[in-house]
């Protein structure tokens, strides 16, 4: 038996929880397929972690919903222009949170705030944001995954109201290296090594066009390592995209520091998923991620990118931050210059991140050999 449920049961879920049936065109459902047999067959989730992945793909169709229905109400999105877009596509743990929010403080600019990843629509302006039932839902689901788990905004301050990854639209159509860091999924994993992101980016640049309806002119900054496997793909819907990529060495550092945040976020959901489990999993991923994004980047043009380092960033931030402004042509500002103060020291402020690699089954040697350079 299926406890998950099927495509057409998950379906009906989202139906009843939004009230609409158009979902767009089907590309999704066979990655759903694939997803869900992968959970069921191999994730070993326990009950908790059925309740939670029920509840997860419930709520990505119901986006996928709301988006259809917002597209159809709106038409004038399909005529925004997205121009010199920024992406960051480091590996998680290299600095990329810091960065991505110093760079969305500047009034020019925005990025993706969580609650419009949940339910994509023109931004309202910030003041009605606390009313809207769908902000308030995000937040609350928020403050009670915090409760539950002690410490997690020390590693990763979420808030509905603050800029996220943008996996938070990839994933409408099911293809997303997010799963991933969501239990052990190898069939999942292999399927997805194959596929075309095309209409996975089509769908992305048409939601930021529907976001960034109010706000016409400004400079998207997004960011997410899932990018980092389809860059292809990303170039090809944004060609005058700027690719900034995080850097951040000893490897065994940025891992050990992800395993411990995958190893909170996903807490009781399977036990086959936690602890020593969960590095060599995490270790086979940053391999295979980081040896495909290197092969794609080398058929680029060297211009598209920009390196940045961890330990140069977090020496001064504002000089790497300078840097990037250059190859945008703008001035970084006085006022910009306050403003990224400020992220920095609030992200300091709540920084507070303790772990030990051979938790998590792993060694640093080993971790530094398989990675190399490669972070």
């Amino acid at each position: 038996m299926n406890k998950l449920g099927t495509v057409e049961e998950l379906e009906s879920a989202a139906s009843s929880l939004t009230g609409l049936t158009d979902f767009g065109p089907s590309e999704y459902r066979a990655g759903l397929a694939v997803l869900l047999s992968s959970y069921q067959d191999e994730a070993d989730l326990s009950p908790q972690g059925l309740q939670a992945v029920q509840g997860e793909l419930t709520g990505i169709l119901a986006s996928r919903l709301i988006s259809q229905a917002q597209w159809a109400a709106r038409p004038e999105h399909a005529e925004v222009a997205i121009e010199r877009p920024v992406f960051i596509v480091g590996m998680p743990r290299t600095g990329t949170t810091t960065l991505h929010r110093m760079l969305t403080a500047d009034p020019a600019h925005q990025g993706l705030q969580m609650w419009l990843g949940y339910a994509p629509q023109p931004r309202p302006a910030r003041t009605d944001w606390a009313a809207d039932p769908v902000f308030q839902m995000v937040q609350n689901g928020i403050d009670g995954f915090v409760e539950q788990v002690p410490g997690y905004l020390g590693i990763h301050n979420r808030r509905a109201d603050e800029v996220e990854e943008c996996w938070l639209l990839t994933r409408q159509s099911m293809l997303s290296a997010y799963f991933e860091f969501t239990g052990n999924l190898p069939s999942y994993s292999a399927w997805l090594a194959e596929q075309d992101f095309t209409e996975t980016y089509r769908r992305y640049r048409r939601n930021l066009q529907l976001i960034g309806l109010s706000d016409i002119g400004k400079r998207w900054v997004l960011k997410s390592s899932s990018h980092l496997v389809c860059l292809d793909a990303l170039l090809a819907t944004f060609p005058d995209a700027l690719v900034i990529q995080t850097h951040r060495r000893p490897a065994s550092v940025v891992l050990g520091s992800a395993c411990s945040m995958v190893d909170k976020m996903v807490a009781g959901r399977s036990a086959s998923f936690q602890g020593e489990a969960i590095g060599p999993i995490l270790l086979e991923f940053a391999v295979r991620t980081l040896d495909r994004y290197a092969a794609d980047r080398s058929r680029h043009d060297p211009a598209v990118f920009h390196d940045v380092e961890f330990d140069e960033f977090t020496a001064d931030p504002l000089a790497v931050v300078a840097g990037i402004y250059e190859r945008l042509g703008r001035d970084l500002t006085d006022e910009i210059r306050t403003a990224m103060r400020a992220v920095v020291a609030e992200d300091d402020r709540l920084r507070s991140h303790t772990y030990d690699l051979t938790d998590y089954g792993i060694t640093a040697d080993e971790v530094d050999a398989r990675l190399g350079t490669l972070i």
